[in-house]
């Protein structure tokens, strides 16, 4: 029942938290497929396995719960857990919609969830005119029911009632401003123009706030702990977020396939209007803009017009002021740890995200 305590004596450690909430997930998942419909909905929970655990950061449950021990670690360890894992039910939602949205074709390295889910239907004797089709739409059914899933195992999550009398506002505001980034991003996109603080709006709420912020602040709910913490959490997760999400433009441009898992070039053939897209237009000239005008957004980009935008990022020095922006801001982070005063183990994992974050590869 809510509201009861169930243990107190097992606190886990930040590096286990991966593996715990692995643990968590594989027998919800499991769960869920003893009781499903029959054997048509298998398609949907390989697609679903295939994504949760193909080697995702577990980013916002280790963040989650390294809120919840800087607040003093108090309580049920399971149901932070349990909370954690169901922000991996809603990260897995956004990324299988967002990846019909931009028509992606691959997501860590696999296909991605609509790509399989079209296979899967071809295989099954479907007819290749409506593959496409189907693999979309079942995605976002895929989706959907992943959303109501981190629902159910919110719901199912034992909690004192003033703890979850915080922390489901708290999922619901993550929530809506993940789609209101979502919305500023599809609605800036193909429309290439020198704005940066447009461009850094949609990092915000798209990544910073979803990713960073919204994830320490329902640690520290767990915790109950206090506007003077929470604030904190805020000061060092706005900054990072944006770090994140502006290495994330770069690689997407700049990156190594194999590492990041996805074709390089896509933001420019989806028509992203990054921060970095917006500071080359900004400083390029005339011939630099008929460029980027030209070939921005085209989704039959040869590896040579890539090449060419590439070139045009370079020459307007619009990726050497993004790395300095990412550097700026990672300086922003670790200046509020030094000052936080946080236990050592959250401390030092947290300047670990840092440098993680913004220094990745994938």
């Amino acid at each position: 029942m809510p509201g009861t305590i169930r243990d107190t004596t097992h606190i886990p450690t930040l590096i286990s938290v991966r593996h715990e909430v692995d643990a968590i997930l594989a027998e919800f998942i499991d769960e869920q497929e003893r009781s499903a419909l029959g054997p048509e909905t298998a398609p949907l929970f390989a697609a679903v396995r295939r994504l949760i655990f193909s080697n995702g950061k577990r980013l916002r449950p280790l963040l989650c719960v390294a809120g919840w021990r800087a607040g003093g670690a108090p309580g049920d360890s399971h149901a932070v857990l349990r909370v954690a894992a169901a922000l991996e039910l809603f990260q897995a939602f956004a990324l299988v919609h967002d990846d019909v949205m931009d028509d992606s074709d691959s997501r860590r390295g696999l296909p991605s969830a609509h790509r399989a889910l079209a296979a899967d239907y071809l295989s099954g004797g479907g007819r290749h005119g409506r593959a496409e089709a189907h693999g979309q739409g079942a995605a976002i059914l895929l989706g959907d029911l992943l959303l109501v899933w981190s629902d159910e195992m919110l719901a199912g999550t034992e909690l004192e009632a003033h703890t979850r009398s915080r922390v489901l506002p708290l999922v619901a505001g993550m929530r809506t401003e993940l789609v209101y980034g979502q919305y500023l991003d599809l609605l800036s996109t193909g429309r290439i123009s020198g704005d940066v603080g447009a461009a850094l709006r949609v990092a915000r709420y798209k990544t910073g706030k979803y990713t960073v912020e919204r994830p320490l602040h329902l640690g520290v709910c767990l915790a109950d702990g206090g506007p003077q913490l929470l604030r904190m959490c805020t000061d060092f997760a706005i900054p990072l977020g944006e770090a994140f999400q502006l290495r994330d433009d770069l690689l997407g441009v700049f990156g190594d396939p194999a590492k990041t898992g996805k074709p390089v070039g896509d933001d420019i053939r989806e028509g992203k209007a990054t921060v970095l897209l917006a500071l080359a237009f900004q400083n390029a000239s005339r011939a630099e803009r008929r460029v980027l005008r030209g070939l921005f957004g085209s989704t039959n980009l040869s590896s040579e017009d890539i090449d060419r935008i590439r070139s045009v990022l370079e020459g307007t020095g619009a990726r050497q002021r993004v790395e300095r922006m990412i550097t700026s801001r990672r300086r922003a982070a670790l200046a509020t740890l030094d000052t936080a005063g946080l236990p050592p183990d959250v401390a030092e994992t947290l300047r670990q995200i840092v440098w993680t974050a913004t220094e990745r590869h994938a």
